[in-house]
Order: structure tokens, then sequence, then C-alpha cells
């Protein structure tokens, strides 16, 4: 779009405005533009921006982020969900330009007469904006300054310095004289609720909760034996209780212990193979429980304010409903037969893939109809299996025919993939995203993955998970139990939402063999007792810090967001600095984290003090939420870390010294 006035790189906006950008409720967006014009007259610009619920639109004037660049910046806060609008309007600004001429030609001592003119224009400015009927307060202010300004009988000085005095000039600047106006093509930004953005989960298995016998035989678990579970995790401060998929698992193919290809007697098989004679995706596992249980399981969780996701998980094992009832939706082999799932070499013959090719339609809608089962039964959350195997437009699709009914409805993509595909989806529509994260473990790549989630706030939200039923890091395996507290406190801290696998906080790293990061004995293929109460009493549990972490973030504001992450020198490549500041309460909590679980490291921490808001001499109180301690900061300060002792500083900051 070409107008009188140049309107560039608008941010955010996501392929030209077709797609809409991401924010929540209370969240301070920044809009972007580069604003120009010809010569050297003066110009400025205007977010216009409405929500849904907007009878009218309102108006954020932008100020200048880069005067060389022509680059302009204003901040929104939606304040309700929904599809939110806005645009950058460009204007001529008659008012700055006088302002400018004139405070230019008096330091060049040109005269009354010379600036005949420049006074005569100023007067009609000031006349025009005294005329306007909302402009009756201070029509006596703006009229004397005209009147003066054409006063020939009084010296210069006298003349201009009304008209360019603080009271006038913030009049003239709150409500200006707009000329040659320029509106800038409307983009859209989709504001979801809170949990959107800011959130701690907990996965378990149900199956996993049930009692064990005096033999030491753990039994199979249900809805009603693994309420204890959601009591535990709403203790640990968590908000989000997410279950891997919770429907009949198939027989056919079914896999054995250490995704055995063998399955002996007894074996329960990987939930993730979805189907069998008792039903599909909206059916419930028959030793789980009824639909009834579940619905009593979600109204638990939600007494104990928690929400409870569930898996998407689209593939079928062999024996699953769809395959007899719609043969079409799969993929049929040269031989004839269907096709199993199969990442070369690995091969999963307890899975068949879904072709949404054959039958668009009906696949399409059979999936929106499973979505809208479980949201009628209490579920306001997804998490999507593998979303990268599906076609972008059926996520589009499926995800905009939900939010049109059921606008609260989240879902988060474990989407394990590359960057094109990762984000991709993310611009389609899922709310939130696994990361790089686990795979971040040096100084300088958790830097650059840390700018990164800020770059990409606009369309992507970060959940970082420390860990996964499918992965568990080298670093987690020989690291040690400091090493665990160490990834925790940077998923918490470093993004809004991060996530636990159940058996995190007991400090599980056995891998099934070396290099690889399967859990030996993985949850996935079998039942796994955990005695969380005893490894609590005996001190061996990771719960406490966990705790903690959760209750910090849920009392410091500046941990809600992604958009304020900031990096700050450590001279240590072992320790990472960070700090977050939320900009409506004036919170700052600042983060040093050290990155070596075996040994004491140390070192000065250089303060950004103008990213954090204060003057380069300022003396602060730097108060550790973790020990309790209070400090006396400035631009440097000596940090230690023992992670026997303490893997991390998280600290809030304030002006002034400690009393």
């Amino acid at each position: 779009m070409i107008g009188r006035l140049g309107i560039d790189d608008v941010r955010p906006s996501l392929d030209g405005g077709r797609l809409a950008s991401k924010a929540v409720v209370g969240e301070h967006v920044p809009i972007r533009a580069v604003v120009w014009r010809e010569g050297h007259d003066a110009v400025a610009a205007t977010v216009v921006w409405r929500g849904p619920e907007d009878e009218t639109h309102r108006l954020t004037r932008m100020a200048v982020l880069d005067e060389h660049a022509d680059s302009w910046v204003a901040t929104i806060v939606p304040d309700h969900p929904g599809m939110w609008t806005f645009r950058v309007d460009a204007w001529s600004d008659p008012w700055a330009t006088w302002r400018h001429a004139v405070e230019v030609k008096v330091a060049a001592a040109q005269s009354a007469d010379e600036l005949r003119n420049d006074l005569r224009t100023g007067a009609a400015l000031l006349t025009e904006v005294a005329g306007r009927p909302e402009r009756a307060a201070e029509r006596a202010l703006l009229s004397t300054a005209a009147e003066r300004l054409l006063d020939e009988d009084s010296p210069l000085p006298a003349r201009i310095a009304e008209a360019l005095s603080g009271p006038v000039h913030a009049i003239m600047t709150e409500h200006p004289v707009r000329e040659l106006v320029t509106k800038g093509r409307k983009q859209r930004i989709h504001v979801d609720r809170e949990r959107a953005l800011f959130g701690a989960w907990y996965e378990f298995f149900p199956r996993s909760n049930g009692p064990v016998d005096a033999d030491g035989t753990v039994r199979h678990g249900t809805f009603k034996t693994a309420t204890q579970q959601l009591e535990r995790a709403a203790a640990m401060g968590f908000d989000v209780a997410y279950l891997p998929p919770i429907h009949p698992i198939g027989e056919v193919n079914r896999k054995g212990r250490n995704n055995s290809v063998v399955c002996e007697e007894g074996d329960v098989g990987s939930p993730w193979a979805i189907g069998s004679k008792d039903g599909g995706h909206d059916a419930i596992h028959p030793l789980l429980g009824t639909i009834e249980d579940f619905d009593a399981f979600v109204a638990r969780a939600n007494e104990l304010g928690l929400e409870v996701a569930l898996d998407l998980a689209l593939q079928c094992a062999p024996d699953h409903p769809w395959v007899t009832e719609h043969p079409e939706w799969f993929t049929t082999r040269p031989d004839g037969t269907i096709a199993y799932a199969e990442n070369p070499p690995k091969r999963y013959q307890d899975i068949y893939p879904l072709n949404f090719d054959n039958d668009p339609k009906g696949l399409y809608n059979e999936v929106l109809r499973v979505v809208r089962h479980w949201i009628d039964h209490g579920v306001r959350i997804f998490r999507v299996d593998n979303p990268h195997t599906k076609p972008p437009d059926f996520w589009h699709w499926l995800i905009c025919e939900i939010k049109e009914t059921d606008p609260d409805v989240l879902f988060l993509a474990e989407a394990f993939t590359r960057p094109a595909k990762l984000y991709g989806l993310a611009r389609l529509g899922f709310t939130q995203s696994y990361t790089y994260f686990t795979w971040r473990t040096f100084k300088q790549e958790l830097i650059e993955f840390g700018v990164e989630q800020v770059e990409h706030a606009d369309e992507a939200r970060p959940n970082l998970f420390v860990n996964t039923p499918d992965i568990l890091h080298a670093s987690l395996q020989h690291g040690g139990p400091a090493m665990f507290a160490i990834r925790a406190t940077l998923a918490a801290t470093m993004a809004p939402t991060w996530g636990v696998y159940s058996g995190f906080e007991l400090f599980e790293h056995q891998a099934v063999f070396e290099g690889s990061e399967e859990y030996l004995d993985s949850e996935k293929y079998q039942l796994r007792h955990r005695d969380y109460a005893g490894a609590l009493l005996d001190q061996r549990s990771l719960e406490p810090w966990l705790t903690r972490l959760n209750e910090i973030r849920k009392n410091h504001p500046a941990l809600r967001w992604i958009r304020n992450l900031h990096f700050h020198h450590v001279d240590n490549d072992a320790l990472l600095a960070y700090s977050k500041k939320d900009e409506a309460t004036g919170d700052i909590v600042l983060v040093v984290v050290t990155l070596d679980s075996y040994h004491a490291q140390q070192g000065t921490l250089w303060l950004d003090l103008e990213a954090l808001g204060f003057g380069w001499g300022a003396q602060l109180t730097a108060q550790d939420l973790v020990s309790g301690q209070t400090w006396r900061w400035g631009q440097a300060n000596f940090v230690r870390l023992d992670p026997t002792a303490a893997v991390a500083h998280i600290v809030t900051l304030t002006e002034g010294t400690p009393g």
C-alpha cells in the first residue's frame, strides 16, 4: 500500500497481515513501524486500535525509537480476549515543524521581521486547536499564546515565550493538528486468555497411579486413584495437569516393555497406539474408568485450581474402529496392506498414520467432532502430538473452527522439528510450541535461544519442558541432582510457561542405553510406580524446589512475560544472568544461574542498569528470593554459586541501599 506519507515495516505483522499475531490479556504489545516523508517537515504516527468489544477505536501516539532509522514505537495493552485490529496512521505534524523552525531561527539571531510569517503560522495553529469544542478548558491559554505571537509591540522573546512554554506544547502535542493523514493497512492480533502465555504444566500417566500389591506388583491405575497426583501437582503450584492419551490401546502389534516388538502377557502397550475393540479417539480406556469418572477427575482438578490438558494424537492402532470403517483415511501399500508409521530406520508397527488427502472433508470433520467431544467434557487445552506430520491447512482450519465457538481453547504443538515447521505451525494458530530448550545447555546457546524466543514472540509462545516421556537429555543423565535443579530454574524463569514430566523430581536419569534419550523402563510401555512421599521424606526429591519456583513465578508479575527477557554479562561462561521487568508494576526479577552442576563458580556480574530502568550510578537493593539474603549492588557485582548449596540467585531489584 502506497500513501502520501511512507509507512513501512509495520510490526507485528504475519504474512503481510494475512495471519494474526499473538498476545494475551494484559500483555504490553510493542507496535513498531518505519514512518517517513519527503523533505524536512516533521512527521508523526499514531496506532489506531480496537478490540472485539470496543464501540470506537483507541488512539495511541507513537514515539521515535531511532531517529536515524525513522523507526517509531508505541505500546498497546489489550484488556480482553478476542480478535483485535490495529493500523499505523502517519501524518504531517505542522506544530512540531513550526516549533523546531522558530527555535532554530531564534538561535541564529533572526529578527521578528524575518520571523513574521512563522509567527503568523504559529498563531493560526494555536487558534485552530483553541476553536475546537472539546478544548474549551484550554481555550484561554491557547488564545493568549496566539495573540502574543501577533503582538508586534512586544520584543520577540516575549512574543514567543507563551507559545513555546511547556503547558502549551503539551496541549498541542496531545491534541495535534494533523495534516496529510495517511492510513496504514489493518493488522490483526489474536488475544488469548492469560494461560496461553503463562502457566506451569505437570505431565503424568494416570495408569501408573494404581495400588501396589504385597508382592510388589503394580496394578493399573484409574482416574479415581490418579486424583492424588492432581493434589500433589496443585500443592507444587502447577496450573495444568497434562495427560497422555487416555483412550483404548491397540492389541494388534502392541509393543512390549522398552519398545520391544515382542508383547508379553500383561504388557499395557503405548497410549499413543490409539484404538481397539473398545473404541477410538472419543473413548476412554476401560481400565481407567468411565466417562463419568473422567468428568469427576476434571471437576476435582478445577477445584484444585488446575486445568486438564489432553493429548491429541491423530494416529491409530491397527485395530482402531476407523481402520475398518474408513480405510480411505489411511495409506494402502502396493501389496494391499495399510502402511504403518516409519521414520527410517525406526518402525512403529503398532501405529497407522492418517492420510489427510484421500477424504479430507470426512476426516477433517471427524477430528473436529472428536475435539468438540472432549471440550464438552471440560477439556480446554490440547497438547497435539507430532503436528508437523499433518497438513498445514488442516491445522489452520481446525483451530479456526474451534476458536469460532470456543475461543478459550488452547493448543500446544509438540513440534520438535525444523524452525520453518515449528514457527509455521505457530503462525497457523497453535497457542504454544515446544522448543529446542532441552538441547540448549551451554551459555551462548541459551542466550541465542532466549533472544530467538523474544524475536518470535508475536508468532510463537514457548513452552519449556525440562523432560518428556520421549526426551531424557544427556545433561540429566550425567549431571547429577544439581543439573535437574539447574534445568528447572532455567525453564521456570526464562519463559512464562514451563513443564515437567513426572519422575523428574525423583532425578530419574537412566537411559535405555548410552547415547539414547529414551528412558530405561519407559513409562510409555509399562506402568511405573513412584514413591513420591518416601523420596520427599528422605530428602531425595526436587519437589520443594519446584514448589518454590512456581511460588516465585506467581508472586512476581515480571516472570509472566516473554518480551521482557534481557541478558546481562557475567565474566564466567559457567554463569548465566538475565532479568525481566514488568512495566505495569515495576517488578524486576534477575536470575543468576550456574551451568556447572558439580563445581562452585564465581565471577563479576555487570548489570545493564539502563535496560533495568535505573541510572548508571544507581545503588540497588538485591534481595535473594532463594536464600533470603540482601545485598547492596551497583553496576558491577561479585557472584558465587556452589551447586551443593544453591544453583541460582533469583533476586528482586529495587533502587536504594538496604536499610
